[in-house]
């Protein structure tokens, strides 16, 4: 049976670690040729020993105009188009309204929106007629969680861009969709909580998901998949929710 990314170019912002991480693998097994980027040392190394035969990593800042330039332009050069495009790369930052500061709401603009917006500008003339964008956003754009007012309008506007650009490059036959995931057990949470923080933080999403637990980074990949995929080919614009009913229940 043809594999459902058989021969495609797909690029990855974010992919050295969880959701891409999980997506990138799973694209090399559907017969992708993969890219991914990120910017830490150390997970770029780990990545590049995990990924070896699977996926070219390559260091990027996905906020940083010259350097997303500079992927894009590589892209083109020893590729010369692209086929699928997600657009996984973000950050967290939690706090009120009243504690956090201002730059930490400018980072969260600049690599969760600005970041999506300049890599969309510089893969648009690579993009290749069929081929799809995926832009990830996330459920906390409906939720009004406290502590999360950067973050969830960041994923809000992301979801924004989403619409425009489906309309954008439809003449150009270039679907753009997003994803929305719920909580994913892909270290986030504790990235951003202490240990007993982290703890607190799964009783209480557990509490609020009906299947009762959170999803794998690989289900969420299985819907990337399906989006950057002929399976939807009749779809654009559209927002794919994957919470395990924790919006919808």
């Amino acid at each position: 049976m043809k594999r459902k990314l058989e021969g495609k170019i797909a690029l990855i912002t974010g992919g050295t670690t969880g959701i891409g991480l999980a997506t990138a693998e799973l694209f090399h097994a559907e017969g992708a040729q993969v890219i991914v980027t990120g910017k830490n040392a150390q997970t770029l190394e780990v990545a590049r020993r995990s990924l070896r035969g699977i996926a070219e990593v390559v260091k990027s800042d996905s906020g940083d105009a010259a350097e997303i330039g500079a992927l894009f332009a590589g892209v083109g050069k020893d590729h010369g188009g692209l086929d699928v495009l997600f657009l996984n790369a973000g950050i967290v930052r939690n706090a009120s309204i009243l504690a956090m500061s201002e730059a930490e709401f400018d980072e969260v603009f600049r690599v969760n929106v600005k970041g999506p917006w300049l890599a969309l500008k510089a893969a648009i003339p690579l993009l290749r007629r069929g081929g799809a964008v995926v832009l990830n956003a996330s459920i906390n754009a409906r939720l009004g969680m406290p502590g999360t007012s950067a973050y969830a309008a960041s994923k809000a506007a992301l979801r924004s861009l989403a619409r425009t650009a489906a309309s954008e490059l439809a003449e150009q036959g270039v679907r753009v969709n997003a994803i929305s995931p719920g909580p994913t057990d892909s270290g986030i949470i504790e990235k951003i909580h202490s240990p007993e923080g982290a703890a607190a933080a799964h009783r209480a999403l557990l509490a609020r998901i009906p299947q009762r637990r959170l999803a794998s980074t690989g289900e969420i990949a299985r819907v990337v998949l399906f989006l950057a995929s002929d399976d939807s080919s009749f779809m654009t614009g559209e927002e794919v929710v994957v919470d395990g009913g924790m919006t919808r229940v």
